[in-house]
């Protein structure tokens, strides 16, 4: 019977320690509280962040809302703001789109990989995003850099993206039409902007070289009746002295063959009695050109073409140009340079594969054309630039 009493005071025990008591229920409830004020405080933080969030936004929107009334005021670019609060996506989206803008008409990348770290290119902003007019739009055959026998006459050429020719207008002879510009186009056959014009009386389009300045809507006329305005195209006796000129010919009717890539201009120094005029080039050459050659107002368009950076070498394999081969990486077979026990420096003066000097040595050979030369261009390149 003893036996049997005990068992039963077990079980009674066993049932009370796992029914736990009121007391020992109680500590239960506390994490079910916990998470309820853990729920009342992140609600309160999500509400102090929208309103950071919409306070960041407004200061954003006001500075950009001045800045933009001022330039306008000045007639100046629009500059960059106060950087706005990180905490605003929209305000440092905006910071950081001001922040590429590298200049006038270049635009900066952000370094997302090294070939965009540094990467600066001249801004297409404002110009056809299309294809070229049809109708003045040739295919364009790549050579490699061979002749007709196959034979490399050009080094460093080849590959590249596909091209379709622009054909331009560079005689400009429709005399007295009028022509409105339709629109701007990119030329990867040139560093220069070009104009689709449009020309009334049935006369067709045509593609010109942009000049500096030249927006859609514009209009441009050629002839010795035409104003002196950006665009217009006149002979040299049209033209006033001291006048910045571009697309200039050497013979009447054939066509501009001087001054044509991006952001080059010559001046119209001096006409003469004996039917020529001195017109200053880009280098400083003083250069006689007859007085009926025909020349267009203005200097040319996408100035910056000489700041980009192209950040990689791929960037110039896209234009079709590939490597350059040191002349001391190469046997002496190849080059001058070449050859020797590890590194050397050449061990001469730098030259070309064919012995030619590359530093400062005259390379002009033409009999012919010396005489309409009235002065060379300087020699110390800084020293004209400082005096100019």
């Amino acid at each position: 019977m003893s036996d049997d009493g005990d068992d039963d005071a077990r079980d009674d025990l066993r049932k009370r320690q796992s029914q736990p008591s009121e007391d020992d229920r109680a500590p239960l409830r506390i994490p079910r509280i916990r998470r309820l004020e853990t729920r009342a405080t992140s609600r309160r933080r999500a509400a102090r962040r929208a309103s950071m969030f919409r306070g960041a936004l407004a200061r954003a929107t006001r500075a950009l809302a001045a800045t933009r009334a001022t330039a306008a005021s000045r007639r100046a670019p629009v500059v960059a703001p106060t950087p706005a609060p990180t905490t605003t996506r929209d305000a440092v989206a905006r910071a950081r789109a001001f922040a590429t803008r590298a200049g006038e008409g270049m635009r900066a990348y952000k370094p997302t990989s090294p070939g965009q770290r540094g990467r600066v290119t001249t801004s297409r902003e404002g110009l056809h995003r299309g294809r070229p007019h049809k109708a003045l739009a040739v295919g364009l055959r790549k050579t490699g850099g061979r002749n007709a026998r196959g034979r490399i006459t050009v080094w460093h050429r080849g590959g590249g993206a596909k091209r379709l020719y622009r054909v331009i207008d560079f005689k400009r002879d429709l005399a007295g039409a009028r022509g409105v510009v339709r629109r701007l186009e990119y030329d990867p056959n040139r560093t220069a902007r070009i104009a689709l014009v449009d020309y009334e009386g049935g006369l067709g389009t045509r593609y010109v070289l942009a000049p500096h300045g030249a927006r859609a809507g514009d209009e441009l006329t050629s002839g010795a009746e035409s104003d002196i305005k950006v665009g217009n195209a006149l002979p040299l006796k049209n033209i006033p002295l001291q006048t910045t000129i571009h697309n200039i010919e050497l013979v009447p009717g054939r066509g501009g063959q001087m001054c044509r890539s991006a952001g080059s201009a010559a001046t119209l120094v001096k006409k003469g009695d004996d039917g020529y005029c001195v017109v200053k080039l880009p280098s400083g050459e003083l250069r006689l050109v007859l007085e009926g050659c025909m020349a267009t107002i203005g200097m040319l368009s996408n100035r910056g073409h000489q700041n980009r950076n192209i950040g990689k070498a791929g960037a110039n394999r896209w234009r079709g140009i590939r490597p350059t081969t040191r002349g001391v990486a190469m046997n002496p077979i190849d080059h001058p340079h070449g050859g020797g026990e590890g590194r050397t420096s050449g061990g001469r003066p730098s030259c070309t594969p064919w012995g030619v000097h590359t530093k400062g040595k005259r390379t002009r050979n033409n009999k012919r054309t010396d005489r309409f030369r009235v002065s060379r261009r300087p020699r110390n390149r800084k020293k004209y630039n400082d005096n100019r």
